[in-house]
């Protein structure tokens, strides 16, 4: 059965905005996303406006664009997207840091041998200790975001609610949108998340929200991904968690004053970090 997939044709999008240096390894194809309203980053860079796409929505769904495009757009046996921040890997930190970050993005050779016994790669928990996925985005943003995709579940994929209590109260999370997963289960998964989005932007009007905050499509289905992931496993699709690999520093200080400042005297984020 193994044999069946190795050899994978597989293709990992790394979402982008701005020109930057890219993975060399040919598995990552670099995504301009939002492209229909900016100029052209030139290059080796595909762009979200090319065939079947939804690059306009990009100020509200964020790396969604590419995770669209490469949906409908891209012939292969598996894919996923990363970042061009932030990636995936199966390096330890004292590696990273002598290799280079962009040195240590799974590579070809690793993603296809993980996908010969797994159906789909995510990045490692992220571990909120003192919050919920529920509580930290209704501290840090609008918990009715939540509450109105819980109701469209209910009305669409009822057979998804005992999940969606389960993704909201626990305190990690797979974050990011990102994965690599084989044909069959990112097709599903992306089938059913753009359902649930499209649906929600029918009954939000977004025209008066900041920039910072029109982008809640993208943030609602970092929280429904997880919500996804428990009803698929149950369904038979096995998992493998690698390290979530940031190419550049981050300031964590800074993320978790504002984080403290969220939880605790009610100031909602108003920037990313």
């Amino acid at each position: 059965m193994r044999a069946l997939f190795y050899n994978m044709d597989i293709k990992v999008i790394v979402a982008a905005h701005k020109a930057y240096e890219m993975p060399k390894d040919e598995m990552y194809l670099p995504l301009q996303v939002g492209a229909e309203d900016h100029l052209s980053l030139g290059g080796n860079f595909y762009r979200d406006n090319t065939g079947e796409n939804i690059s306009r929505k990009n100020p509200m769904y964020c790396e969604l664009t590419g995770l669209y495009w490469a949906w409908k757009n891209l012939d292969c046996d598996a894919y996923g997207l990363v970042h061009y921040r932030r990636s995936l890997t199966t390096k330890a930190k004292r590696e990273v840091k002598k290799s280079g970050p962009l040195e240590s993005v799974l590579s070809y050779e690793e993603t296809d041998g993980m996908l010969c016994k797994y159906d789909i790669i995510v990045p490692s928990k992220r571990k909120y200790y003192i919050e919920s996925l529920y509580s930290h985005y209704a501290h840090t943003l609008d918990g009715a975001h939540l509450d109105l995709a819980k109701e469209i579940i209910a009305e669409k994929y009822p057979e998804y609610l005992p999940f969606v209590d389960r993704a909201y109260k626990q305190t990690w999370g797979y974050m990011f949108n990102m994965f690599i997963a084989k044909k069959k289960w990112a097709d599903a998964y992306l089938n059913w998340l753009f359902d649930i989005l499209f649906e929600m932007e029918s009954r939000i009007d977004a025209s008066e929200l900041s920039d910072f905050h029109k982008r809640l499509f993208g943030r609602v289905s970092e929280i429904l991904f997880n919500v996804w992931i428990h009803k698929a496993m149950e369904d038979g699709m096995v998992v493998k968690e690698v390290s979530y690999l940031p190419i550049e520093e981050e300031d964590m200080v800074k993320k978790g004053i504002a984080f403290l400042k969220a939880k605790f005297l009610g100031k909602k984020y108003e920037a990313s970090f």
